[in-house]
């Protein structure tokens, strides 16, 4: 269980946490593909596109591959499983318009909002993520969330991923914290929970897209779950 006695400072994932991803990310591929009046099935389309965009993204935490290669590589892998013909300039094309659009889709999972209020009455908040800088704060504000937060710890910015330790570390010293003060709420258990067990602070695991069980910290299933943990 967590002890909220000790706890002063709540950092949460973007992400798949407090960002519906998922949901965002449909309604963008659809109005891009709307617009290059391409005939695809967004459905057959995301069904590849998640799970390849899932190991794309290890990679690019592991630093097996670079920001272009993720944002390149996951659409055209998806666009081969599909059997949809498309060039690389078409493709690069696709990738831009969707680091366009992808942000200006503000669906957060439901209760976040309530949560978010509950929580900032006696926390302070924070975020850390693996996403991109501009895009990452562009969601932030679209969505609603900026007045929540004290600080946004980006990857790109503090110059390391989760799950490295520096990133956890640099986050706890800017916001003039502690470990042993602070928890971690993620819904990637290699990136978020990992990271943050391994720097000594406590953690929630929001499994939102179904990862294996584990007992190294409480699994929640929703938003409305973690309410439990601080009344």
């Amino acid at each position: 269980m967590i002890n909220t006695r000790k706890i002063t400072d709540v950092f949460f994932d973007l992400d798949h946490t407090l960002w519906d991803f998922e949901k965002n990310s449909a309604l963008a591929f659809n109005l891009i593909f709307n617009k290059l009046n391409y005939s695809i099935k967004i459905k057959d389309f995301l069904s590849h596109y998640i799970p390849i965009n899932h190991a794309f993204w290890k990679l690019y935490r592991e630093n097996k591959i670079s920001q272009k290669d993720l944002r390149i590589q996951r659409l055209s892998q998806t666009f081969k499983k599909i059997k949809f013909e498309i060039k690389s300039n078409q493709i690069e094309e696709v990738s831009d318009l969707y680091i366009t659009h992808l942000s200006t889709f503000p669906h957060l999972f439901d209760g976040t909002h309530d949560l978010l209020k509950q929580l900032k009455d006696k926390y302070r908040l924070h975020i850390i993520t693996n996403g991109f800088e501009e895009v990452q704060h562009f969601k932030i504000a679209n969505s609603g969330l900026k007045n929540y937060f004290y600080h946004v710890f980006t990857a790109e910015k503090i110059g390391f991923k989760k799950p490295q330790p520096q990133i956890f570390i640099t986050a706890l010293e800017i916001a003039q914290t502690s470990a042993s003060s602070s928890v971690m709420i993620g819904d990637s258990y290699g990136a978020d929970i990992q990271g943050a067990l391994a720097v000594g602070m406590q953690a929630i695991h929001f499994n939102s897209h179904h990862e294996a069980v584990h007992n190294h910290c409480p699994i929640v299933y929703s938003i409305n779950e973690i309410k439990q943990f601080f009344i």
